[in-house]
């Protein structure tokens, strides 16, 4: 009987070292999920007409015909709040949403630790130290024609297209700004408060879906009539983009 027990307790001593030497040999690896912005763009004050480049568009309020071809915007620096109130923040997260490519719409974070979090943060535009960098790449590079100079920086937003409604018949406001009164740099917290809160599971996408509509450009901004280009930072840029940003909508996770 005791030798019965001895060579139980061997065997045992024996599984626990072998258990921990795979443990040494194969370290576990952080258990994480994948966040994944779906931004759907939308026109009218319903948000029920989609938005689309060279598709002719009446707006609500102005009563303009607007034919787009061309609407690009920055959306950086996302950051998710965990259930204990710290943040945990993405690197390096530079996006720019362009309306000639459809894979921009979804913004994928990768590699975010499992778990509950009860707010997303992000800004909308590029911020100050990003501006003054020097060349960059990626959704930063000059290539993507979204910069003017080291000195007045990106073009946070950018609005081209046609309209009949127009004196020169085009429209274009290059929206910018990133210091002093003429920042447009906006953060935008949405709080998951009234929703099931946002649960990252480990090897998992998790889609967090947004309403983007460029139609709020002009909620505080005149008719292409009379206002039909900015290519300057200053208070119409401030105006128009902060309108624009403040519109955006959280949807639902799915």
């Amino acid at each position: 009987m005791k030798n019965i027990k001895l060579f139980t307790f061997l065997a045992a001593i024996l599984i626990l070292l072998v258990a921990c030497k795979k443990e040494e040999n194969n370290p576990s690896v952080a258990e994480t999920g994948t966040v994944k912005l779906m931004l759907t763009h939308r026109w009218d004050a319903n948000n029920s007409t989609n938005f689309l480049l060279d598709l002719p568009l009446v707006h609500p309020v102005t009563n303009d015909t607007l034919t787009f071809t061309t609407f690009n915007y920055y959306l950086t620096n996302v950051r998710l709040k965990k259930a204990d109130g710290t943040w945990w923040v993405h690197p390096e997260s530079y996006f720019l949403v362009n309306l000639s490519d459809t894979t921009s719409f979804e913004l994928a974070i990768p590699n975010v630790p499992i778990g509950t979090y009860s707010a997303m943060e992000y800004t909308l535009g590029v911020d100050s130290l990003r501006n003054v960098s020097g060349a960059q790449g990626g959704a930063l590079a000059i290539s993507n024609n979204m910069f003017w100079s080291w000195s007045t920086g990106y073009i946070m937003t950018k609005a081209e297209g046609i309209s009949n409604n127009s004196s020169s018949g085009s429209f274009s406001f290059h929206l910018a700004g990133f210091e002093g009164p003429d920042n447009v740099v906006t953060k935008r917290t949405f709080d998951f408060i009234t929703q099931i809160p946002l649960t990252v599971k480990n090897g998992k996408i998790i889609e967090v879906h947004y309403l983007v509509n460029p139609m709020h450009l002009w909620d505080n901004s005149p008719s292409v009539s009379v206002l039909n280009n900015i290519a300057t930072t200053g208070n119409n840029a401030k105006v128009m983009a902060k309108t624009f940003y403040n519109s955006i909508i959280f949807d639902h996770f799915n």
